[in-house]
């Protein structure tokens, strides 16, 4: 009876019947360590390591979607690239035209959304690269529209190469046991 209440919860909350194999955890893992170590190299040679700190969570979540689920159509080059820049484009803007931070976040995360469904290129960490350029402090205020090509534009190039040399090594990587 206690099993049946329990699957029933697990199937409410959306838990998976079968995981990945240990094998496609590992490429995933470290084809995600590979391309954030790259980026904070890169990224800390370009705003220094404030800056490092900023930029690199949103890049974070693109890498969970990258390394785990190659295939989904918001880990694709263009989702990838286009939904980080628009992103980024957005909110500079929204920073520099909005003049209370509370509302410039606001309509930075609203607007990227609203750019990348028009774009076609929804990747949810986007969000979060245009909520930076908000509340990114002086180290992201100073670049300007610059943020969009270095350290965004770059760091989504980084990922996706690895990304690819990665999906492509392991071409299985997000297949499920069945």
């Amino acid at each position: 009876m206690a099993t049946r209440y329990w699957t029933k919860f697990c199937h409410f909350i959306g838990l998976p019947h079968v995981g990945y194999r240990a094998n496609e955890q590992a490429v995933a893992s470290l084809g995600g360590m590979i391309s954030i170590l790259l980026i904070l190299v890169v990224t800390n040679g370009i705003l220094g390591e404030h800056g490092v700190l900023l930029i690199v969570p949103s890049l974070g979540a693109s890498a969970v979607l990258i390394f785990a689920v190659p295939h989904s159509p918001m880990t694709q080059p263009w989702a990838v690239l286009g939904g980080h820049l628009i992103s980024a484009l957005i909110g500079v803007s929204c920073y520099k035209l909005i003049p209370v931070p509370m509302l410039a976040a606001a309509f930075a995360v609203g607007l990227a959304i609203a750019g990348m469904h028009f774009a076609r290129c929804i990747h949810p960490p986007g969000g979060a690269t245009a909520l930076t350029a908000v509340i990114g402090g002086s180290t992201v205020h100073s670049l300007g529209y610059f943020y969009a090509l270095a350290p965004v534009a770059i760091n989504c190039l980084i990922i996706l190469i690895v990304g690819y040399l990665f999906n492509y090594a392991f071409p299985g990587a997000d297949t499920r046991r069945a």
